[in-house]
């Protein structure tokens, strides 16, 4: 199952090279699906996990990490980098299942692969009233030695419901 996830997303990520003249164009493209993806996956992860509203956002981190990753990829990344503030943290990914079979061609030095990820996890996010920033800052793909997705908390997004409800 994961390896067939895996080879699909290798052949969507070709695709939009051929179809986009550069990387960055890509990028954009791979990360407004994952938005699209992860608007609608917080459903089925809220529904699954039975997962309650998180209080503040080293527990949201911690819900990612322990139970959204290991439901829908079968991993589990590390936490650390965390900012004094406590609102930014990265997400060390040993083993990127994405990447599996993958070689990134010399000529799409700036593409960023798994930029998908990204936009799941702020379209998520985002569903849950949590503005977010999502960016990669490390990958193996590139010579790092993991990959590294770092998360900076931006603003609660506010409900506009009616008075009285919740």
């Amino acid at each position: 199952n994961s390896e067939l996830f895996t080879l699909t997303y290798g052949a969507l990520v070709t695709q939009l090279c051929k179809d986009y003249e550069n990387d960055e164009d890509v990028n954009k493209q791979l990360d407004k699906m994952g938005y699209n993806i992860g608007v609608r996956l917080i459903e089925d992860f809220l529904a699954r996990s039975n997962v309650g509203r998180c209080h503040d956002f080293r527990e949201t981190a911690d819900v990612i990490a322990k139970i959204a990753f290991k439901m829908y990829l079968g991993i589990t990344p590390s936490i650390t980098n965390w900012s004094p503030g406590g609102d930014e943290f990265s997400l060390i990914l040993e083993n990127n299942p994405l990447v599996d079979f993958v070689e990134l061609p010399d000529n799409h030095s700036s593409l960023i692969y798994s930029n998908l990820l990204c936009g799941v996890l702020r379209g998520a996010l985002e569903m849950v009233q949590m503005a977010v920033d999502v960016k990669f800052v490390q990958d193996t793909l590139k010579g790092d030695s993991v990959t590294e997705i770092r998360m900076k908390f931006i603003r609660r997004i506010e409900d506009n419901l009616p008075a009285g409800e919740e």
